[in-house]
């Protein structure tokens, strides 16, 4: 996928610099941290042709990544194909609003179609408005869903459901 400035491409061994910052500002603009070791495991990942987890990264006329998307197929119950996850989406703060974001989108749906996806699906914080934006724009909106999450680690140590069994 290219437009007149920018080109989305699958990640090279070569890109690691580049990546790694365009990650680090992912995890920032989510205020997280990550081990070293676990960043290095997802580069890997990515290059491994048996892993799931894939990558397209937006470049620009100079050669240089200014946008990341990591995506990966999984089996649904509700569909006989494989459904995709868009895990992480970021471009550089300075040139947002651009249609890279969207261009990243569109290369991940165009996965999907030519891999027989059902569906493509993601989340983002409810204060993201700048992308939500976006997202609303390609989507048409929301698809009504909350989504909660259980870090297994910490489950039960907080006492979160140790007063008896979830309601039904």
């Amino acid at each position: 996928m290219t437009s007149t400035q920018h080109t989305i491409r699958s990640a090279s061994n070569k890109d690691r610099t580049q990546w790694g910052s365009l990650w680090q500002g992912y995890l920032e603009f989510y205020q997280s941290t990550l081990a070293e070791e676990v960043t290095e495991m997802l580069w890997q990942r990515i290059h491994d042709p048996v892993h799931e987890i894939q990558c397209r990264l937006a470049e620009d006329k100079d050669g240089d990544l200014v946008g990341l998307v990591h995506f990966f197929p999984h089996a649904h119950t509700w569909y006989a194909n494989p459904v995709c996850y868009l895990n992480d989406l970021f471009v550089l703060p300075g040139i947002r609003g651009g249609g890279i974001g969207k261009m990243l989108i569109e290369a991940v749906v165009e996965e999907a179609r030519q891999q027989d996806w059902s569906e493509v699906y993601w989340h983002t914080q409810q204060h993201n408005s700048v992308a939500r934006g976006l997202y609303d724009k390609i989507t048409g909106g929301t698809d009504g869903f909350v989504n909660y999450t259980i870090e297994v680690a910490s489950y039960g140590s907080r006492g979160a459901c140790d007063s008896g069994p979830l309601p039904g």
